[in-house]
């Protein structure tokens, strides 16, 4: 099976592009789909360590890599992403890595929001995604 997936750059609404790169889709639709819901991931490694401790392009790529495998153990891939909630604690640093976070959200290019915070689960983490995507139901 199959299902419609539509993304959708209203007119009336402003592109966000960064570094050349458009940013996300202001509208998904889908007919006919699964969901899979992925929980706030962190630049953990398989053994719970933290990687990239002040490095915030080194965080983005784990948290990608862990958001890859969170999909695949659902028959996902990063291309099946419609949303992603991302939850930074430096905004001017997070868009300095565009070109990684574009790697793992940019073929999808899914619904988006980003907002800094204060801190997140530890002082060593600079980034966490929270991640929604879609696949065929049936």
């Amino acid at each position: 099976m199959t299902y419609a997936r539509n993304n959708i750059h209203p007119d009336g609404l402003a592109r966000r592009v960064v570094a050349g790169h458009l940013l996300y889709s202001p509208v998904v639709t889908l007919e006919g789909a699964r969901l899979v819901f992925v929980s706030g991931l962190l630049a953990r490694d398989r053994a719970g360590n933290i990687i990239g401790k002040g490095d915030m392009g080194a965080q983005i790529r784990q948290v990608g890599e862990n958001l890859r495998i969170a999909l695949e153990a659902a028959g996902a891939t990063l291309e099946d992403l419609v949303r992603t909630c991302t939850y930074v604690t430096d905004i001017e640093e997070f868009f300095r890595h565009v070109d990684v976070r574009q790697e793992y959200f940019g073929p999808a290019l899914p619904t988006s929001t980003t907002v800094e915070v204060r801190r997140l689960a530890h002082a060593d983490f600079l980034v966490e995604v929270e991640a929604f995507a879609a696949l065929p139901a049936g």
